[in-house]
């Protein structure tokens, strides 16, 4: 069996449904990540000397470590924010699912899952 690679999460955070669709349909499309995950959420923070509370959606991108550096540039040349919120976290899953996420990001990958 193949080694199981390792497993990153990059989040991030947009103000439209229209816009987390399009990121998390580019990521895809890229197979940049396998799985992206939209949900809404408040956020609260300091923006230009003031305080903020905004609607917003946060995609949580699941990608091979491998494939974070060519996700985080996607996100970056498509994102609508100026300061766009780009965190990358280590993931550890099982194995059934970390060799599907392999396979989903890898070149040609297949589509099965």
């Amino acid at each position: 069996m193949p080694a199981i690679p390792d497993l990153s999460l990059v989040t991030t955070t947009v103000a439209t449904p229209a816009d987390a669709r399009r990121l998390a349909q580019a990521a895809l499309q890229a197979r940049l990540a396998a799985c992206v995950q939209v949900q809404a959420i408040t956020s609260h923070y300091r923006w230009q000397g003031a305080l903020h509370e905004e609607a917003e959606q946060r995609l949580d991108c699941k990608t091979t470590a491998q494939a974070v550096p060519a996700l985080l540039a996607l996100l970056r040349a498509q994102h609508p924010y100026t300061v766009p919120e780009l965190v990358v976290q280590p993931l550890q899953a099982s194995a059934d699912y970390a060799q599907w996420v392999a396979q989903e990001v890898a070149p040609g990958a297949s589509g099965a899952a």
